[in-house]
């Protein structure tokens, strides 16, 4: 009976990454810390993957490429803020390499992005929820219907701050019976 000895024989592999691309993703991700870099080296680890997975060398992406990833992640039921999130982290990328003449033009910089819905979708209290609320932190402390009061007259300030500098249009709207005011349409992200 004979017996074969597995084969230590190398398969030799091509690299993942060029120098300059090697030299670009490092350069980029220097320039952040903290938890901007994870979700940036989050994002890139995803679409080098995807180039690699589609035999795509990160530096011979073309637009068309980049949104083929931007329709998979939409396909694997990515929110369009993470999508939009990822494709601003692409852009970045080669716009860095851009920059630093590594790259003669970016193949992200005229992506289409998702549009993002910035509207609120949560509603305020209205006048008899922020009169119980009050009533139940007027039975505790002072400091604690202190506090309370002045959350509840802090939005409320908020919003008409934002009315009178222009952030909502003159056709503010507030839900029926609300306490607090609510928001338009074209007001900007809450602060």
């Amino acid at each position: 009976m004979t017996t074969t000895a597995p084969s230590a024989a190398l398969i030799p592999a091509a690299p993942v990454f060029t120098n300059t691309e090697r030299l670009a993703l490092a350069g980029f991700l220097a320039g952040y810390s903290g938890l901007t870099r994870e979700a940036y080296e989050l994002d890139l680890r995803q679409y080098t993957s995807w180039c690699h997975q589609h035999h795509l060398r990160l530096f011979q992406a073309r637009r068309a490429d980049i949104e083929c990833f931007a329709r998979d992640l939409e396909t694997r039921g990515r929110a369009r803020a993470t999508i939009t999130r990822r494709l601003c982290t692409i852009a970045g990328f080669y716009r860095y390499a851009v920059e630093e003449n590594l790259l003669d033009h970016s193949p992200a910089a005229h992506v289409r992005r998702p549009r993002l819905d910035y509207d609120s979708h949560a509603t305020g209290l209205d006048r008899n929820e922020l009169g119980a609320l009050l009533v139940a932190a007027g039975l505790g402390s002072p400091i604690e219907h202190a506090l309370i009061s002045v959350l509840a007259l802090d939005d409320g300030l908020r919003a008409s701050t934002r009315r009178m500098s222009g952030r909502c249009s003159s056709a503010y709207t507030r839900r029926p019976g609300s306490a607090m005011a609510g928001r338009h349409a074209s007001c900007g992200p809450r602060s």
